[in-house]
């Protein structure tokens, strides 16, 4: 099973739900869609969920497709599964401006997801991210060290 998040933002990620929903014709995908107008129509989908639910998807997920919400990402990395990010981005009035892009970027230069900009791809990055070793979080391997060296690198 595939899980999806787009977050909490007010702003909807109909690229990638859109293409989530292509992808769920041969799939079992879930989504978390949040304000997403697309209603999809081959994935199971719901827009908010408590964090239990949230949890419980992940934890029974092959693999994990998020923005590049810090919340989402981390979730996803403390469960150890495979992770590929589509990051927001604001060209395509997904966000406010391209943090995402960054974050999404330190995070699959450390080798613990697979990013993409191209949402062609995204199917290919699934495959990959599905095959390739994730990097599991180990003692003292610290995931806010990732995120602390992203922030430091802000202007």
């Amino acid at each position: 099973m595939i899980f999806v998040m787009v977050g909490t933002h007010n702003l909807g990620f109909e690229r990638l739900v859109k293409k989530m929903d292509e992808i769920a014709e041969n799939d079992e995908v879930v989504m978390q869609i949040g304000a997403t107008s697309y209603a999809p129509k081959n994935a199971k989908y719901f827009a908010f969920t408590g964090l239990k639910s949230m949890y419980d998807y992940i934890e029974k997920a092959d693999v994990v497709v998020t923005h590049g919400g810090i919340g989402c990402v981390t979730d996803a990395l403390a469960y150890g599964k495979p992770l590929v990010i589509v990051p927001r981005l604001k060209k395509h009035n997904e966000h406010t401006n391209d943090h995402q892009l960054d974050l999404a970027r330190e995070i699959a230069n450390e080798g613990r997801a697979v990013m993409v900009l191209d949402i062609d791809k995204l199917e290919d990055a699934i495959s990959e991210a599905k095959t390739k070793s994730v990097k599991r979080k180990k003692e003292g391997d610290n995931v806010v060290d990732i995120i602390n060296k992203y922030l430091e690198g802000l202007p």
